[in-house]
C-alpha cells in the first residue's frame, strides 16, 4: 500500500470501526426508536437491552449491550417531561466502549391532552454522548446529539400510527460512504396491543431512515409479565435500502441484522 493512501484507508476503518459503536437506546421506545409516550412524574423505569448479530463475518459488527434509566419529571398528566441516561458497550475494549455514556430527554403530550382528536405530540433529544475532539481526527464522536418531533394517532381495530423526523450531529453520524449529509431522517411505526390474544401482547413495526448507524427497521413483539416487568423480542434490520458504495467496502452501516431482547422493570 502505498504512502498515500494509508490515512484515507486508516481514516476509514476507523469510522466504520464506530458505525458498530451505536446507541441503540435512550428515551421511551417503540423498539428503538423514540416514541410519543412518557413516564409520569416520579416514575423510574430501568431498560436492559441486548443486540446480538445473527452473522459472525467480519462486517457483521459487534453485539451490544445497553442498561438505561428514565423517570418522569412533572406533575402533570397530559404533559409529561423525562429524563434519562444509558451505558452503552460492545464489550470489546475498543475507544468508544471507554466513553459508554449517554443522556436522553423529551417532552410529550397525550391523545386528545387539550383538543380531542389530537395526537400525541413529542419532541426530545437523545444519544448525547461524552467524546468529541474533532482536533484529534480520529473519527470518533459519541455525541450523536439527535433532536426529533413525532406525533402519534391511534386508530380503532388498526393501532396506533407514529410519524416524524429527526436531526443529528453531522460528525458523529458520519460513515465511510456518506461522510456528510446522513444526519437527518424520519421516523416511523406501527404498534398495537393484541387485545383478541391478551392485554399483555403488543407487537410493532418501526423504521429510521438516514443511512448512518442508527438507520434500521425492526419488528418486535412484547409480553408484559405484569406492571411492572416487560420483555421485548425482537429482529433489527440495518439500512435495508442502503446502496454501498466503494468506500463502504462492502459493509453497510450498522452492521448485520441483531437479535435484540429488552427487560424493562419499571420500579414501584
Amino acid at each position: 500500500m502505498t504512502i498515500g493512501l494509508v490515512r484515507p484507508v486508516t481514516m476509514a476503518a476507523i469510522l466504520l470501526a464506530f458505525t458498530y459503536s451505536l446507541a441503540l437506546a435512550g428515551p421511551t421506545a417503540q423498539i428503538n426508536i423514540p416514541s410519543t409516550d412518557a413516564k409520569a412524574f416520579k416514575e423510574v423505569a430501568i431498560n436492559i437491552s441486548n443486540y446480538y448479530r445473527l452473522s459472525s463475518a467480519p462486517d457483521a459488527g459487534d453485539n451490544i449491550y445497553n442498561v438505561g434509566v428514565v423517570t418522569g419529571l412533572l406533575p402533570w398528566e397530559q404533559l409529561r417531561l423525562e429524563v434519562g441516561s444509558d451505558y452503552t458497550t460492545a464489550g470489546t475494549g475498543s475507544r468508544a466502549d471507554a466513553h459508554p455514556f449517554s443522556f436522553n430527554a423529551k417532552l410529550a403530550t397525550a391523545e386528545n391532552a387539550f383538543v380531542s382528536g389530537f395526537p400525541a405530540l413529542a419532541v426530545g433529544i437523545y444519544n448525547l454522548g461524552t467524546y468529541d475532539k474533532p482536533e484529534i481526527r480520529d473519527g470518533l464522536s459519541t455525541r450523536q446529539n439527535i433532536s426529533y418531533i413525532i406525533a402519534a394517532k391511534s386508530l380503532p381495530a388498526v393501532g396506533r400510527l407514529m410519524f416524524g423526523g429527526y436531526y443529528g450531529s453531522e460528525r458523529a453520524l458520519a460513515t465511510p460512504g456518506n461522510p456528510r449529509h446522513n444526519n437527518s431522517g424520519i421516523l416511523a411505526s406501527w404498534d398495537r396491543t393484541i387485545t383478541e390474544l391478551s392485554d399483555k401482547l403488543w407487537f410493532g413495526v418501526e423504521y429510521m431512515s438516514g443511512n448512518n448507524a442508527n438507520g434500521e427497521m425492526s419488528f418486535a413483539g412484547s409480553w408484559a409479565f405484569s406492571k411492572q416487568v416487560t420483555l421485548l423480542a425482537g429482529m433489527v434490520i440495518f439500512n435495508p435500502f442502503y446502496h454501498l458504495s466503494p468506500a463502504d467496502n462492502g459493509a453497510i452501516p450498522g452492521g448485520k441484522p441483531a437479535i435484540t431482547t429488552q427487560l424493562t422493570i419499571n420500579l414501584p
